[in-house]
């Protein structure tokens, strides 16, 4: 009879290339782009513009007879080459001319003059309409990955570089930034026209252009401007999100060992900006929800970080190019680094490594439940879908290791390397190998093998026990992926003592399952595996409970205290509350004592419950969050009141509300079920009464709501915010919230669910579309595949038709099995409160006796 295993993790993750993928590569080259020249006119009530895209190219070879150019949705007027006009077909999304004289040695110009109306990507025009009548009149620019081939006619690749300008006319007050310098301002009457000159080599997706009635702020750095443009009235919340950025290009200046390389730095807070931020050479674009108020302030440090992120990216990715989509990580990775490095630099090595930690976890999460893929792979259907967990996330760790391997000092000179030698130059991974190999003699190409150029990282599981009789300590690490997917690395590991010095000790790591024994004088206090915590995996420890206690206690590196956390909580019991509610109330780190309370939220116990309400007087925002998305987990009548009281209350953190609120609509189970009325009149006053930025905390309450599975009341206020003039934020978190609650409705409710979703997924908006697709992802109704299918299909964005057809295949996976999975669902619900009441009389029982 054969033998018959089944890897559940891999049969959840699909594959990374999905229908239609298929190998990408740079176009054939005819020649080098020198310099690109845009004079446009802007029509901004009509929503269109029109004029001239000049391109200076030098032939690669004699005799080219025709050219062809990237070039979608634009009409094309005319094609003059050296100012004689030439014949051309155009079908929408190529523009081909058909040279009169085929070249010779010398440099052409090429002139195409085009107009477009009502553009669908590229360039965007915002303004006010009937249900959102205080929006502001702007027009701003997105190119990465290939879209600025529907703004204006361009070779759109990275692996061109060229300088740029950009000449433009538009309707007094609104400004222009763009690129560069801004070599000339033109009155034209009711017009004014702006001239802008990059003068330093870029690709076309990071041309740019933004226009608006800004409030300019002005800063400096080493005499070159640093400019913030916001919406007028938003002047304080500019100042306080990016006034940090003379510093950060200050400290990443010196961290790249090349001064910023542009003559000036704006960054422009746009709104409905599809992304957080746009690295256009010199002049980002921001969305404006990165503004925040003072009480936002309080642990909102995203913003702080996007800002880093966007500058770090004007050495890694507009200094030095990537040359193909494929090694976008090289960017990318290193611009979520430099988060890291900013954070360290900002707020100290504890805050950088628990960073770090939450940055594996990104990707790990989408390694397991959506797809595994090599981080470098030019396999794919559009390259945006390269723009995912792995390419940050995971390249961020990649630059972590190579850290931890060189050294802090060979791997500055290692970036420095990388940076200088390749300046205003194009870039592939292997150019980055050859960096570190030249300035620290180091090969990392088994490195790049295992992380890089594959998918996967190790998972391990490492075993402790000591023999007393012989003084020995015995490690098992075993690596439990599968043993095609093994890594080979060297690991170091130290057993921690609290009153002596580590015995630290270096094992390679390559089999399926090693142990390792070592004579030691004494008994260690804690075991240590990957010192500094510096590779790239999941860990599980199986230590015993009193090495795991005194981890916790006594080993400096937080993120080892997080792990001896994660293991404590799954020994249960007592003495593993008692260990965890001592360090949710006494750990310094406040990272430690956020994972502490998510820990003891597991437990599910009274006592847990009791350590939890107690912390919510930590003084930081985020510990205080996690305690109350703890309480919100463990659903008894102490946890329901310490919710609801601090909901009515209210909290100095926008985001310790929010999560209240949404914890608050989950604890109508069980026992708690009579307090769905009152759930839904507390939610419903926070909804009418609060706002506040960004709609956080009203967001917070409708994700309450949709907790309220089989509540049809629920059901009708969620609907309530779907509709236009619902500010944007409060809109998308209710459009969410209808797919999360569909899944315990009557059929009825379900239909009416669904016909709304349907109505809104007609709408073109980038952000509402990916609501819809993921809120009708979350349905338990063949009937959502049809809706999906048509978004897929009907989306100009690759983005949006990834998202719509992954949805698709999770409601297949559930289709067929409504009833069942509703009645599972409420019957396990059962049993966890049954569970959860007799594990407490236990609990209170081995209380009494130790009493």
């Amino acid at each position: 009879m054969p033998h018959l295993t089944f890897d559940t993790e891999n049969n959840n993750r699909k594959p990374f290339e999905l229908p239609g993928a298929k190998p990408h590569y740079n176009p054939d080259r005819p020649g080098q782009v020198n310099h690109i020249f845009l004079d446009l006119t802007l029509d901004i009530p009509n929503q269109s513009f029109w004029g001239s895209c000049q391109i200076t190219l030098t032939p690669v070879r004699p005799g080219i007879t025709k050219l062809t150019l990237d070039a979608v949705d634009l009409q094309i007027l005319s094609v003059f080459i050296d100012g004689i006009s030439q014949p051309f077909d155009y079908d929408r999304s190529l523009l081909t001319v058909h040279l009169l004289n085929p070249t010779g040695e010398k440099s052409i110009d090429l002139r195409i003059e085009y107009k477009v109306e009502k553009p669908q990507r590229g360039l965007y025009f915002i303004q006010p309409d009937e249900h959102y009548p205080n929006k502001p009149i702007q027009v701003w620019t997105q190119g990465e990955d290939e879209d600025s081939r529907f703004w204006f006619p361009c070779f759109d690749y990275p692996g061109q570089l060229a300088t740029s300008e950009i000449r433009v006319k538009v309707p007094k007050p609104y400004r222009a930034i763009s690129n560069g310098e801004l070599i000339a301002t033109e009155d034209a009457g009711d017009d004014i026209i702006y001239h802008w000159s990059q003068k330093q080599i870029h690709p076309t997706y990071l041309m740019t252009l933004a226009v608006g009635d800004f409030t300019e702020i002005t800063d400096n750095w080493n005499g070159k401007p640093v400019t913030y443009y916001v919406e007028k009235g938003r002047e304080d919340q500019g100042k306080r999100s990016m006034g940090k950025t003379p510093r950060m290009i200050e400290f990443f200046s010196k961290k790249f060992g090349y001064p910023y390389p542009f003559p000036k730095y704006a960054q422009v807070c746009v709104d409905d900006f599809i992304f957080g931020g746009m690295e256009n050479t010199s002049t980002t674009i921001l969305t404006d929800r990165c503004l925040v108020d003072e009480r936002a302030s309080i642990d909102h440090t995203w913003t702080e970080s996007l800002v880093a992120h966007e500058l770090a990216h004007q050495w890694f990715g507009d200094l030095v190019v990537i040359k193909h989509w494929s090694h976008a990580w090289i960017k990318e990775g290193m611009a979520s680094y430099s988060e890291v490095l900013w954070t360290e630099a900002e707020y100290g090595k504890e805050d950088a490594a628990y960073y770090l930690l939450n940055e594996a976890r990104n990707y790990l999460e989408e390694d397991a439940s959506r797809y595994r893929r090599p981080i470098v792979t030019h396999v794919y259907r559009e390259a945006i879908e390269l723009y995912d967990r792995h390419l940050y996330e995971k390249g961020a760790c990649v630059y972590h290791m190579i850290r931890a391997i060189l050294g802090e000092e060979l791997f500055d000179r290692a970036i420095h390397t990388f940076v200088n030698d390749n300046a205003h130059k194009t870039v592939e991974t292997v150019d980055l190998l050859r960096a570190i190999e030249k300035a620290t003699g180091y090969n990392l190409l088994f490195l790049f093998d295992q992380y890089v150029y594959r998918g996967g990282h190790p998972d391990y599981k490492v075993a402790y026990s000591w023999d007393g009789d012989s003084n020995l300590a015995k490690l098992t690490v075993t690596q439990t992926q599968d043993e095609k997917e093994l890594f080979d690395l060297k690991i170091p590991i130290a057993f921690g003592y609290i009153n002596s010095p580590d015995q630290s000790y270096t094992l390679r790591i390559n089999g399926k399952e090693q142990s390792f024994y070592f004579p030691l004088a004494q008994k260690p206090d804690f075991i240590k595996f990957d010192v500094g915590n510096y590779f790239l995996k999941t860990v599980t420890l199986e230590y015993p409970i009193a090495e795991l206690k005194a981890q916790l206690k006594h080993d400096p590196d937080p993120i080892s205290r997080i792990y001896a956390a994660t293991a404590i909580a799954k020994k249960g019991g007592l003495e593993a509350i008692e260990a965890l509610a001592d360090s949710l109330q006494n750990d310094a780190f406040w990272g430690v004592r956020l994972e502490v309370a998510k820990q003891l939220a597991t437990l599910q116990l009274e006592p847990a419950v009791t350590a939890l309400i107690a912390g919510l007087s930590d003084s930081n925002a985020k510990v205080r969050r996690a305690i109350v998305e703890g309480l919100a987990e463990i659903k008894t009548s102490e946890s329901y009141h310490a919710l609801k009281s601090l909901v009515e209350k209210g909290d100095a953190s926008y985001f310790v509300e929010a999560a209240a609120a949404r914890g608050l609509g989950g604890m109508a189970i069980g026992l708690l079920q009579e307090k769905e009325g009152e759930i839904i009149e507390t939610l419903d006053r926070v909804l009418k009464e609060r706002s506040g930025w960004n709609e956080v905390v009203r967001s917070g309450a409708i994700g309450g709501l949709s907790q309220l599975k089989s509540s049809p009341v629920a059901v009708d206020r969620i609907i309530e915010y779907t509709v236009l003039g619902v500010p944007q934020p409060l809109r998308l978190a209710a459009i969410r919230a209808l797919g999360a609650i569909s899944t315990g409705q009557t059929p009825d409710k379900v239909t009416v669910i669904l016909d709304r979703l349907e109505t809104i997924a007609r709408e073109t908006f980038f952000l509402t579309q990916v609501a819809v697709s993921n809120a009708l992802g979350q349905m338990e109704t063949a009937k959502a595949i049809p809706v999906l299918q048509a978004l897929a299909d009907r989306t100009p964005d690759g983005r949006v038709r990834r998202v719509a057809e992954e949805a698709i295949g999770k409601v297949q996976k559930k289709v067929g099995s409504d009833k069942a999975i509703k009645e599972i669902r409420e019957e396990l619900d059962k049993l966890k409160q049954e569970n959860l009441d007799l594990k407490n009389r236990l609990m209170k029982l081995e209380t009494e006796k130790k009493s």
